[in-house]
């Protein structure tokens, strides 16, 4: 007779046995080696093909061909899709378990309409009219709502469901304002449409160098909260006893994911889905423990944005498909999938 053994607690899903943190270490590895296959796609892949000898070429003999000049536009596209697809995904990671809600992204709190409030701004009243511009105000924006919604929050009593509903609220009223002003303003419209779709391909070098401190910085703050956000998630009066520190590792948190969807926004435009479905993907086969969901999310997010890129760039070729459209028709498809099995789960 079989006898089915109780399910594990979040307690002991963390303290994982050596055989299991062996296996989720040697996943991650596999996933940097899919994450090396896939930007090795997306410099050989696009209007003009290349090959892994011109790929090749193009990397290291430099010699001026118009194959080498291509590789070079494509690194510094492929080298962005990396950083940004890291970004959001780490915080998409982050707010899902500040807000102790699976299914949240860095939309909810409203990081993404904070940005593009503050580019449709700097193209109508400062007359901003280069990415170099729209990275500071995109940045600025986001950070400027991310204070807001952690004031309105509560701040030091700042909960997951005060902080999920002053996002909301704050979303509406900026994109009826974005709404607003592109209506008004035709060369606004013109000019915004572009940068609201999400794309990589105006990915530059002094692009990634102005928003690579603020990913790297966000980065190393995400993944020093695993677990401080491992003991939140136990519920707020084990997190105490635990030697947690709620309002400063929430307030972490939130610093954490505005600075890296902020900047993520910034260079590439507002892309939606990569932050809700990777670290909700990943937390299917590592389970709740932050200390393995984070940097799962950091390798993974990246090959999911990169793979729409290619996508993008061989469905309409010689054309290409924004990478901001690609991820919204795969992703819509899969948030109703993820919707109605948490709600079947759920009866």
């Amino acid at each position: 007779m079989l006898v089915e053994s109780p399910p594990l607690s979040r307690a002991e899903a963390v303290s994982a046995p050596p055989t299991r943190r062996a296996i989720r270490g040697f996943g991650l590895l596999v996933a940097v080696v899919v994450l090396v296959l896939v930007a090795l796609a997306s410099l050989a892949v696009g209007a003009k093909p290349l090959s892994l000898g011109e790929v090749w070429h193009g990397l290291f003999q430099d010699s001026g061909r118009y194959a080498d000049v291509v590789v070079g536009d494509r690194l510094s596209r492929t080298v962005l899709g990396v950083l940004a697809g890291a970004a959001l995904g780490l915080s998409g990671a982050v707010l899902q378990a500040l807000t102790r809600n699976p299914l949240a992204d860095p939309g909810l709190l409203g990081i993404n309409a904070g940005a593009s409030a503050a580019v449709v701004t700097a193209i109508t009243y400062f007359g901003v009219t280069g990415l170099t511009g729209y990275v500071w105000f995109a940045f600025g924006g986001a950070a400027a709502v991310g204070a807001v919604v952690w004031f309105l929050g509560g701040s030091r009593g700042a909960t997951p469901v005060r902080l999920a509903l002053s996002g909301t609220a704050i979303s509406a009223a900026l994109y009826g304002y974005l709404q607003a002003v592109m209506i008004m303003d035709q060369s606004a419209l013109a000019k915004m449409r572009f940068w609201t779709v999400g794309s990589l391909n105006s990915a530059t070098g002094e692009t990634i160098v102005q928003v690579l401190p603020f990913l790297v910085g966000g980065t190393l703050l995400a993944l020093g909260l695993a677990r401080p956000l491992n003991a939140m998630a136990m519920g707020d009066d084990t997190a105490k006893a635990l030697g947690a520190h709620l309002n400063r590792t929430r307030a972490l948190a939130m610093l954490a994911a505005t600075v890296l969807c902020g900047a993520a926004t910034a260079a590439c435009g507002p892309i939606v889905f990569v932050g809700l479905m990777v670290p909700h993907v990943v937390r299917s086969f590592t389970g709740p423990d932050m200390r393995w969901i984070l940097p799962y999310a950091t390798v993974l997010s990246p090959v999911l944005l990169l793979g729409a890129d290619v996508i993008g760039r061989v469905v309409a070729r010689p054309a290409e498909v924004q990478v901001g459209i690609v991820m919204a028709i795969l992703g819509g498809p899969v948030f109703i999938h993820l919707v109605r099995r948490r709600r079947t789960a759920q009866w």
